[in-house]
């Protein structure tokens, strides 16, 4: 598609409708004003229409459809919250995780099953619907970023009157007395408002809260980086949550540390809240069974110190002690056991 040069010089992208440079009016329309937010400069989903690229660019960049995908995963979210999800419950041995929830829950939880809701934060389809918001995110910020970058890019000072009248405000006089003492004092008004004023000729150009026009997308790049975090843990690479049973005494490699680090359990210990603390007497009394105040280990770190000869005994120092609780965990590495 060929680009549209204005008659002050200025080469204009195809469907650019308001000259970047001067302001000019390339296209006329019959509605008395224009969409200002970009100075007039074309979005990309508003021009280019034929290709599947187009289409799909097109879809992705409509702030309706990235509503929907929001509704439908708000709705997908608080439907997985009905019944536990199945890392979270204790399925008797020998007993199938469907029968499980048929079984708790009845004929509901059975189609809670069935339909896959018992699993759905790491579901294929509850990821492509994340994946979809992200991509949405992404084209619609692209489809004006670069629009307003542009405009703001190219603005000047003088515009086309064509430009000016196709303003939300707009005023115009056929006679001024001492127009430049009267552009002076605007000038002197608009600074003290805060306003950055700049010149050209007896044209005049107030502006300020430029980074505003920016918000949006400044809040877009940041669910963007939170989607493209939430997505990371589910590669192998990227994310790991592992069990490791130590018995007192006994120390073992550390998951995914290539068998460089090793933990020992030095000694584990379980505390119970005290029965005749009156404290707790009343919450003791109705669980009717002892209950857990403190699970502590005493671990300590291990590091392969070289890998010597093959079939040779590993040679293991000691890297840190701590003793591990709930909330303190022993951290290295980015590892935290």
């Amino acid at each position: 598609m060929e680009k549209v040069k204005c008659e002050c010089g200025h080469v204009n992208p195809y469907g650019t409708y308001l000259c970047e440079s001067c302001g000019k009016p390339l296209i006329e329309e019959e509605k008395p004003l224009v969409d200002m937010r970009y100075e007039g400069v074309a979005r990309r989903s508003q021009t280019y229409k034929k290709t599947i690229i187009d289409k799909i660019w097109n879809f992705f960049s409509s702030v309706k459809v990235g509503i929907w995908i929001i509704v439908i995963l708000l709705l997908a979210s608080a439907i997985g919250t009905i019944f536990p999800q199945e890392m979270y419950i204790n399925i008797p041995p020998g007993e199938s995780v469907k029968a499980y929830y048929e079984q708790e829950y009845g004929s509901f939880g059975k189609l809670y099953y069935e339909l896959g809701f018992h699993n759905l934060y790491s579901s294929w389809w509850y990821m492509l619907l994340v994946a979809s918001l992200g991509i949405s995110l992404v084209i619609r910020s692209l489809d004006r970023i670069v629009p307003l970058h542009r405009a703001l890019k190219t603005q000047r000072v003088k515009r086309h009157e064509g430009f000016l009248k196709r303003q939300r405000l707009f005023a115009a006089s056929e006679k001024v007395e001492d127009g430049e003492k009267q552009l002076k004092l605007a000038e002197k008004l608009l600074q003290e408002k805060k306003y950055n004023v700049k010149w050209d000729g007896h044209s005049l150009l107030a502006e300020k809260g430029r980074f505003s026009r920016w918000g949006p997308y400044v809040n877009h790049i940041g669910l963007i980086i939170f989607l493209i975090g939430a997505m990371l843990r589910y590669f192998p690479e990227m994310y790991l949550y592992d069990h490791i049973w130590i018995r007192e005494g006994e120390e073992v490699v550390v998951k995914g540390t290539d068998s460089e680090y090793f933990v020992r359990n030095e000694q584990f210990t379980m505390e119970f809240y005290d029965a005749d603390d009156h404290k707790y007497a009343e919450a003791l009394n109705r669980t009717n069974s002892p209950v857990v105040s403190n699970y502590e280990t005493s671990a300590t770190l291990l590091k392969r110190k070289n890998d010597g000869a093959i079939g040779a005994k590993t040679e293991l120092e000691e890297v840190k002690h701590q003793y591990i609780r709930v909330n303190e965990t022993l951290s290295f590495d980015g590892f935290s056991l």
